[in-house]
């Protein structure tokens, strides 16, 4: 075991806090690593939020940050922290894990068909609960949408409402393919909108790139994950 020296941050996406999101790794990556949950503003325990906006949330990502950190970044948190990387290179390594930042990619038809579908389900200013059930599946996941929303659940679903569309974000690829620390991208095969933006992040980046599959867009919780990403940092450190 460690003496903790190595800190480890794990950033969540969209609905699920990140208990949700990362609750099943945390503690076999604290028999190795400092592990660091970042609850984006709006998720539980944190109060909601009316409006989420991923240029916020890396400036208070970044402010967290220490020299050394490896940062794990997954779906709108993968966002978040391609953009606090380039706030505060500091980092040992970063992770992100099918990052939504479909502006990348624009033009290609499963980008294009990803967005609309999108957008026609935020039109209809869905309650928590019919967002879920829309959007779910439109990410890849299989897991029935209960009926009745558990409290977390509810204000994660609001969160993610409240969320700026992620494909307005603009990753700033110079600045980042200019840092000296060693980057993974992890994408599912499940999606070809997902796999058109991780292709992207590979060529502009030239980071390992590495499929786990199984789980559709919850990535963490994918067979392979967990020895992917430790295998990461360790080569990393």
């Amino acid at each position: 075991m460690s003496s903790f020296v190595t800190r480890v941050v794990l950033v969540h996406g969209s609905v699920g806090n990140a208990d949700m999101a990362w609750g099943h790794l945390v503690e076999p990556l604290r028999e190795r690593y400092e592990v660091v949950l970042h609850t984006r503003g709006g998720y539980p325990p944190r109060p909601p939020e009316q409006r989420i906006d991923f240029e916020q949330q890396a400036d208070e990502l970044a402010d967290e940050l220490r020299p050394g950190d490896h940062l794990v970044g997954h779906s709108y948190g993968g966002v978040v922290s391609l953009l606090a990387a380039t706030r505060k290179p500091v980092l040992a390594s970063l992770t992100v894990s099918e990052p939504p930042a479909f502006g990348v990619a624009r033009g290609n038809p499963a980008v294009e068909e990803f967005i609309a579908r999108f957008e026609e389900i935020v039109a209809t200013n869905p309650s928590p609960r019919d967002y879920l059930a829309q959007f779910a599946p439109l990410v890849g996941s299989t897991l029935p949408t209960p009926e009745t929303l558990p409290p977390p659940l509810e204000q994660g679903a609001q969160a993610a409402l409240a969320e700026r569309p992620p494909f307005e974000a603009e990753i700033p690829f110079e600045e980042l393919a200019a840092t000296s620390f060693p980057k993974l991208v992890i994408s599912g095969a499940h999606g070809p909108a997902f796999d058109a933006v991780c292709d992207v992040l590979e060529e502009r980046l030239g980071p390992e790139r590495v499929v786990v599959s199984g789980a559709g867009h919850s990535l963490p919780r994918a067979p392979g994950y967990y020895d992917t990403l430790v295998g990461f940092i360790e080569r990393a450190s």
